[in-house]
């Protein structure tokens, strides 16, 4: 059987149903004019964010695919640039590509969940979930897509199946390029405007969250899109690509053991794990009256079951070997308890959160402290999920009999963790779609019953949101090892000695970045609300007819202003992020980049874990609060949660998605770029 094809014919079929999906969300009605207003105005203010946004990030990639195709050309090795620059430019579109297309669906199904909330919440929570779904899909597939088509390229070419996994790491690079630089300037762009939409509309002027009023809301509607379904669609696409690699690279090593069976199992693997997507999606329903995260969870758990069943018989088939599929539930059961973990930490329903909104009572400073600490304390449970998971693993792939197994073990976790990432993706963009409806609700002067239903899907999406994160910080950690692995097998280095002082000089340099990045993205998010602020403090001053409801605030200038402001400040983080890792491999070599890579990947764990965690407790503290407890909304308690939200913000939406992204981009560059460390 050709393996290969195998995957690009179920990724050509899943996109076909993403298809028939959107075709069904696009057929639902879209509610009232004003709904539809509100929701056009949205729309066009993510595209034009996006159009921009990718020009920058065009600009940035081409210099780099040059600089890959000449590193390998100046080493003698021509043939070998002008593929792995091809694969780059290939990946960074692909990746671009997925952005696009999550945001896209995400705009055009928050309307018509809105309008579905008029009948009940099982109609909205199906029409929300299905246009995240959509997106959640054509992500991993074209993800699958992408890496099976240059699998067939290179063979159709007559190269040897050994050497194809290798060229093609640029692919991943570029994937890896496009969401850091998406994550980071959607991040920046929808912080910047919730934290201006806040200060001046909340505190300043005094009037509700999304009042049509406040001309920074639409700003801050649109960022929902660009940062959490373009933003994150990106990284998940480029996390399952670099994964794919990784355990392609490591199925090379076994290649005498398993043959080409080992090289290709990632991708058929990856394949089922959309089927079981699909099948997980129809069996997320919900009655009048039930827990959306209930609803939820039970199409999880479908799809995670499906996943496991998928596992066994895959592995039997193609390796032969079942200790690999023990390996593969490490990976599953982990993505659960990841889910779950971070559910702890940020529902009200938990000790965590309670504890802050408790906290808010004795004031602002009090509110901080208690946040921050219980981000800190999330990393505990963090670290113990992954070292289980990567211990586990390798002890059942050593048990296997099979050379280096251990190592693949590690690589099957990792497939087993990201085997549910297209469902995972679907709960992520079913967070902004419902955050957009009550937003279009609220504004469009909607009747209250709209708006009590969206506020309860919202209320899931915020912990869908801060999940998604959670998971995503977990299979960048078994990725960013799997990819370790990759590069140490590339740079033929068996240890990594940091009693060495290049070695050493390097692990500090990667602990660096990641607090360095981090200083510059939240930093980012300061200076853009800055020109966000000082627009809507303009507006209200230009047009004092504003307030009285007399006079429409300027929506599209606020949109402009917000998106030139944060792409002016994407540039510093994201240029640091690819020039620091190349400098250390140029000047300390191969193992000294290998410290860089590992003390890196293990700070930017436990920095994006923190920062996630605690923002995502920020904000539901502030929630709790607004539904009536410790004094309600308007109280000096919810004043004091309010400004926790708004420190929260640039920790859960932009430097701490950035830095699991980051994670990945170090894995991939110095994997892509390792011939010129050497």
């Amino acid at each position: 059987m050709d393996y290969n094809l195998l995957a690009l014919g179920i990724s050509l079929l899943a996109l076909v149903f993403a298809a028939f999906l959107a075709k069904w969300v696009l057929r639902q009605p879209q509610g009232s004019s004003s709904l539809q207003e509100v929701s056009n105005i949205i729309k066009q203010g993510a595209s034009a964010f996006l159009k921009r946004q990718y020009r920058t990030i065009g600009f940035i990639g081409m210099i780099l695919a040059l600089l890959l195709f000449f590193v390998y050309g100046f080493s003698g090795k021509w043939d070998q640039g002008w593929q792995t620059a091809l694969a780059f430019v290939f990946g960074a579109a692909s990746s671009a590509i997925a952005g696009i297309v999550a945001m896209s669906m995400s705009v055009r199904s928050n309307v018509r969940a809105a309008a579905a909330a008029e009948d009940g919440l099982p109609g909205a929570l199906k029409v929300a979930l299905r246009g995240g779904a959509v997106s959640g899909i054509i992500i991993v597939s074209m993800s699958l897509l992408g890496i099976s088509l240059l699998f067939l390229f290179y063979s159709l070419l007559g190269y040897d199946f050994i050497k194809i996994p290798s060229l093609i790491v640029g692919y991943g690079f570029g994937a890896s390029l496009v969401a850091l630089f998406a994550q980071l300037g959607g991040g920046i762009f929808t912080k910047a405007a919730d934290v201006g939409a806040d200060l001046v509309g909340k505190i300043e002027a005094g009037i509700p969250e999304d009042d049509p009023r406040n001309p920074a809301v639409i700003a801050d509607l649109v960022g929902d899109n660009v940062g959490d379904c373009a933003g994150r669609g990106a990284d998940i696409f480029e996390s399952t690509a670099a994964e794919n690699i990784g355990a392609m690279i490591l199925g090379v090593a076994l290649y005498p053991v398993f043959g080409i069976k080992g090289i290709m199992f990632p991708l058929v693997l990856r394949a089922f794990g959309l089927i079981a997507t699909i099948i997980g999606i129809y069996s997320a329903k919900s009655k009048e009256g039930d827990n959306p995260m209930k609803s939820l969870n039970k199409g999880y758990w479908v799809t995670s079951i499906l996943a496991a069943i998928a596992f066994y018989f895959v592995t039997d088939i193609m390796l032969g070997n079942l200790w690999f599929f023990w390996a593969g539930i490490v990976g599953i059961v982990n993505s659960i308890a990841f889910v779950y973990i971070t559910q702890y930490y940020t529902e009200s329903r938990f000790r965590p959160v309670r504890e802050i909104a408790t906290a808010s009572q004795t004031g602002h400073a009090t509110n901080i402290i208690s946040g921050f600490a219980v981000g800190l304390e999330s990393t505990g449970l963090t670290v113990v999920g992954i070292s289980a998971s990567l211990l586990l693993s390798y002890w059942f792939g050593s048990q296997s009999g099979v050379p280096t197994g251990g190592l693949y073990g590690t690589a099957v976790a990792t497939m087993g963790m990201l085997a549910t990432a297209a469902y995972v993706l679907a709960m992520d963009v079913f967070g902004p779609i419902t955050d957009n409806a009550g937003g279009i609700a609220e504004m469009s002067n909607a009747p209250e019953k709209i708006r009590k239903t969206t506020d309860k899907l919202d209320a899931v999406g915020n912990t869908t949101k801060a999940l998604t994160k959670g998971y995503a910080i977990g299979s960048a950690a078994l990725a960013a090892f799997l990819l370790f692995s990759a590069y140490l097998e590339e740079v033929h280095i068996s240890i990594v000695d940091l009693a060495k002082v290049k070695v050493f000089v390097g692990a500090l340099i990667g602990a660096m970045l990641v607090f360095l990045f981090s200083s510059l993205a939240i930093r980012a998010v300061g200076k853009a609300a800055y020109y966000i602020i000082n627009d809507v403090r303009a507006q209200f001053k230009e047009k004092p007819g504003i307030m009285s409801g007399s006079e429409k605030p300027d929506y599209a200038r606020a949109v402009d202003i917000t998106t030139r402001g944060a792409l002016k400040e994407m540039i510093l983080p994201g240029i640091l992020a690819v020039t620091v890792p190349i400098l250390v491999g140029i000047f300390l070599r191969a193992e000294a980049e290998a410290g860089f890579l590992m003390v890196g990947t293990i700070t930017g764990i436990l920095m994006a874990t923190m920062m996630n965690n605690g923002g995502g407790a920020w904000d539901n503290a502030k929630k709790y609060i607004e539904e009536g407890h410790l004094g309600g909304k308007k109280s000096a308690t919810h004043a004091a949660a309010v400004t926790g939200d708004t420190v929260g913000d640039p920790f859960k939406d932009t430097a701490g998605p950035s830095l699991h992204v980051l994670i990945k981009l170090l894995s991939t560059l110095t994997l892509a770029l390792a011939l010129l460390f050497i």
